[in-house]
């Protein structure tokens, strides 16, 4: 079993920066992928970003070149710098944990302002 726990969620002015965190509560982090997603109100989630456990990293296209993923597996940690936000990156972000079977945070709420 894994218990997530996402922060550093909040209100920003677009074109501001948020640093989002995810810590694992389990044994095995190193082994898994890792990723991130956004759930806009109404919308159903999407992918943002991933990591893998080679440490290859994925990004959707609306946000390449404005958001970093990484992870700290000595830390069970796992990442991700918003920064240039736009309105349009509110939602929901959930952590994620994936390999034969998945784990989610419960995610943190962002909210960008135009």
């Amino acid at each position: 079993q894994a218990q997530l726990l996402e922060s550093g969620g909040g209100l920003v002015a677009a074109g501001g920066s948020l640093r989002l965190s995810c810590v694992a509560s389990m044994f095995g982090f190193d082994l898994y992928g890792t990723r991130w997603y956004r759930q806009a109100p109404g919308k159903q989630r999407v992918l943002v970003a991933s990591i893998d456990l080679n440490g290859t990293v994925a990004y959707a296209d609306s946000v390449k070149d404005r958001f970093v993923i990484s992870r700290d597996n000595a830390k069970n940690s796992l990442y991700l710098q918003m920064n240039n936000l736009r309105p349009d990156d509110t939602g929901v972000y959930f952590c994620n944990l994936y390999r034969a079977r998945e784990f989610w945070g419960q995610g943190t709420q962002v909210t960008v302002s135009s």
